[in-house]
């Protein structure tokens, strides 16, 4: 658990993570409150803290009398696509952008990283953790994960740039397709800190998965942006018949 996290926001994202590697499927029944109590050794109003957050956010929903059940997956839709940087996108509005790096560390990889990045248990994998900023205020917070396989010794000046630039310019990785799935969430203690918000503002949640032209999975990313902040446009194109 990292210093800055509380138990109730570890907790959520830990049974988050089971949720999504379908350790607990959908439809399925999560364990009863008093057995995570023992599982995490924590209080029964932490737990329920946690799994509050997580039916306020969707990924679960309590059934009377029967106990809570993991919920049917949300609705995917696909956004536009686009090759410009944060800087770029962020100029042409008028504002500075800015990108500064919270933390650079080496994990081993877990489970979840196992299933999405396709790499071996315990591989090392590079957590590369960043705030972005227009003319002074935080509006995304993302955490990037990639295999030290396929970019090894990722710097303080890579992660403050664009990552895939230097993906591409300083270690010959170029993305070919990106993955995304949008989501609305609720900033916890850790995102309110990172953002500079209150607890429980709406924020949209982004998983993007990144590849290269081969199908390789380069990198994992969960994004938070608030909500006041930031809006996003989808762009579609029809044929004629």
């Amino acid at each position: 658990m990292e210093k800055n996290q509380s138990l109730h926001v570890f907790i959520k994202e830990e049974l988050l993570d089971r949720i999504k590697s379908n350790q607990y499927k959908i439809g399925e029944q999560i364990p009863p409150e008093l057995e995570l109590c023992k599982d995490f050794n924590v209080s029964r109003t932490t737990v329920r803290a946690a799994l509050n957050q997580l039916t306020m956010e969707g990924y679960l929903v309590r059934k009377q009398g029967k106990g809570t059940y993991v919920a049917d997956q949300k609705l995917k839709q696909t956004l536009s696509n686009t090759v410009k940087r944060y800087s770029d996108q962020v100029a042409v509005q008028g504002k500075k952008a800015e990108i500064a790096l919270i933390a650079l560390n080496v994990i081993p990889a877990n489970e979840k990283l196992v299933s999405t990045l396709e790499v071996t248990l315990n591989s090392p994998i590079q957590k590369i953790e960043r705030i972005r900023k227009a003319s002074g205020e935080p509006t995304q917070y993302e955490i990037a994960y990639i295999p030290w396989d396929v970019a090894p010794g990722i710097t303080k000046d890579h992660a403050e740039t664009s990552l895939y630039a230097a993906l591409k310019d300083t270690f010959n990785v170029y993305i070919g397709k990106t993955t995304e799935h949008i989501e609305i969430t609720l900033a916890d203690e850790n995102v309110g800190n990172r953002l500079d918000c209150q607890e429980g503002l709406p924020c949209f949640y982004i998983e993007t998965i990144a590849e290269d032209h081969s199908g390789k999975k380069i990198e994992f990313s969960r994004s938070y942006f608030r909500g006041d902040k930031t809006n996003f446009m989808i762009e579609r194109h029809y044929p004629l018949d």
